[in-house]
């Protein structure tokens, strides 16, 4: 039987989740100034998991992988920090750090319907489907506006990060299918190794090497990875993973709602991005689709977010 996790870690988790993830669009920003999209992710995965492997180690577990169902923490890892990851992280090389967070906000309404399509099958109420209408207008009235954004958008752009989202989508949803709430950490180690690999080989693909010299990598983007490292994938991918083990996917998903306001007001301060009435209007539209979405139905009392049902995000 497993130990109900403690209210106030959920409510940390949740803190990481919202703040963290809000930063890292920022910090891909200034990695992939001088560092390849698909490496720099890549890298950051990779040592993540090589730390984390260390770590669970160092704690008395001979056998880290063991219990584990392989195969399904390599699907994970490929669409979570694999495509869910990697392919914001190319899309990023043109789009807006804020737009490509808006985006990755609109992840709960593609949940929803994914959940009822493939997962549960549990139709949506008229209030969510309300909130799937308007989400799925904002993000249209945000693919059509990307040129207005950013000279630099085109439409492969766009397709890579909604790719993404479809990844994380999945991803998140077959999760508890593989990993029970015992051993989320060891989970997270193998899925950001698979994602790390992922993305290496995407650079591959991609040809990212013609033309890179490690000489050219600048301070701030090196330091900027480190921090996604740290920051983005130790810290909060373990958050991440240990909410979803625990707390309904739902209610997770509730960053989505917190990111984009982060990522967008960063982008504007630091790297002078522009919030134009399309963007602004792409923003609304998400956000009241995502809260219709996560309103539509009654998020539990404390007792129970301390529970951990084994169901699939």
């Amino acid at each position: 039987m497993h130990q109900r996790p403690d209210l106030k870690a959920i409510l940390l988790a949740f803190a990481g989740i919202y703040i963290i993830w809000g930063t890292t669009f920022l910090a891909i920003a200034l990695a992939i100034r001088t560092i390849p999209p698909f490496f720099s992710g890549g890298v950051r995965f990779l040592a993540a998991g090589v730390i984390m492997y260390a770590y669970l180690r160092l704690r008395g577990q001979r056998q880290v992988f063991a219990g584990l169902s392989i195969g399904g923490t390599l699907l994970c890892g490929v669409l979570l920090s694999g495509i869910g990851n990697g392919f914001i992280i190319w899309g990023q090389q043109a789009l807006p750090s804020g737009i490509a967070a808006l985006f990755v906000g609109g992840l709960p309404v593609l949940i929803l319907l994914f959940d009822w399509m493939f997962f549960s099958r549990r139709a949506p109420t008229r209030l969510a489907a309300i909130g799937l209408a308007l989400g799925f207008s904002g993000l249209i009235v945000l693919s059509l506006n990307t040129h207005s954004l950013s000279g630099k958008v085109r439409p492969a752009h766009v397709i890579m990060v909604l790719l993404a989202e479809v990844g994380w989508s999945l991803g998140t949803l077959l999760q508890r299918r593989y990993v029970g709430p015992d051993r989320v950490q060891n989970f997270t180690c193998l899925q950001m190794l698979a994602g790390g690999a992922f993305q290496l080989l995407a650079g591959l693909v991609d040809r990212e090497w013609i033309g890179f010299s490690p000489a050219q990598v600048s301070l701030q983007s090196m330091l900027a990875v480190l921090y996604l490292t740290v920051f983005g994938s130790l810290i909060a991918a373990n958050c991440y993973s240990f909410l979803v083990a625990h707390v309904p996917a739902q209610q997770i998903s509730t960053y989505a709602l917190v990111n984009p306001v982060i990522a967008l007001s960063l982008g504007a301060l630091v790297l002078g991005e522009k919030i134009t009435p399309a963007t602004a209007l792409a923003a609304l539209l998400v956000a009241l689709g995502v809260a219709l979405v996560l309103w539509s139905r009654r998020l539990p009392s404390a007792p129970e977010l301390a529970v951990s049902p084994r169901r699939l995000v």
